[in-house]
């Protein structure tokens, strides 16, 4: 098990003084080594028997710390094959920021699929959103959005009719966000929620999950800066590949 880019071992070790069990603080350290990249996508970790020996633990206690990572989504077991890491979860904060643009910044190579780039009548829902009456024609924009060639998440986007031009190729070369800068739009704030609930048939079906997997939700009401609503999204995200991150302050 070495480093991305180099000959050398990963530098791990365990605190047998620690109150914090051996087979965490080994999780723990390869976890950090696949978030920041010196483990890489595709990255085998070789031989149990033989980091067990190098660290002084036994075969379970790697097997346990090896089965943490491989039950949050980092890692899997492929019979033939070995221990390989499949990726990095996409931890994103709680910004208006766009999740192309989170992915890009992370260095996960995202990519965009159009499923749908069309018009539709605005159910109560959109129309209470937007600000626009039930049954008039509002803009639906779906995409599949992937990083490392794996789903990530599934995006439904809404927006006034003749808002900023929106065509597939340029939906499928870069975000979202991206489009209505260029297009004049000064996106200010937000106003947003997230959930959780179990995937449709439907949603399983793009994300490459079972029916009723766990999926993260968030709904989005966007601003200009003259807070007029610009687009109003409803996106779901395996839960296994994405977190959302907070920051907390006390309040003085």
């Amino acid at each position: 098990m070495t480093a991305h880019g180099t000959d050398r071992p990963l530098p791990l070790s365990v605190d047998r003084t620690s109150p914090v069990p051996l087979y965490f603080q080994l999780a723990q350290q390869l976890e950090a080594a696949v978030e920041q990249g010196r483990l890489a996508p595709g990255a085998l970790l070789g031989n149990e028997i033989d980091l067990a020996a190098r660290l002084g633990l036994s075969r379970p206690t790697v097997r346990q710390a090896i089965q943490t990572l491989v039950d949050k989504g980092l890692m899997v077991r492929r019979r033939g094959v070995g221990t390989q890491v499949v990726h990095s979860q996409v931890r994103r904060p709680l910004e208006l920021s766009s999740l192309y643009d989170d992915l890009e910044a992370a260095g996960q190579r995202p990519a965009t699929e159009v499923l749908r780039n069309t018009t539709e009548p605005a159910t109560a829902e959109v129309a209470a959103a937007l600000g626009v009456a039930e049954g008039s024609e509002v803009h639906l924009v779906e995409r599949l959005r992937s990083a490392h060639g794996e789903p990530v998440a599934l995006l439904r986007n809404h927006l006034p009719p003749g808002l900023v031009p929106l065509r597939t190729e340029e939906l499928e070369a870069t975000g979202l966000y991206r489009l209505m800068r260029a297009g004049g739009i000064t996106l200010h704030s937000a106003r947003q929620s997230v959930g959780a609930r179990a995937a449709t048939a439907g949603e399983a079906g793009v994300l490459d999950e079972e029916p009723g997997a766990p999926l993260l939700t968030m709904e989005r009401v966007t601003y200009d800066d003259t807070g007029r609503v610009v687009e109003f999204g409803s996106h779901v995200y395996r839960a296994a590949r994405y977190a959302f991150e907070f920051q907390l302050l006390v309040r003085p």
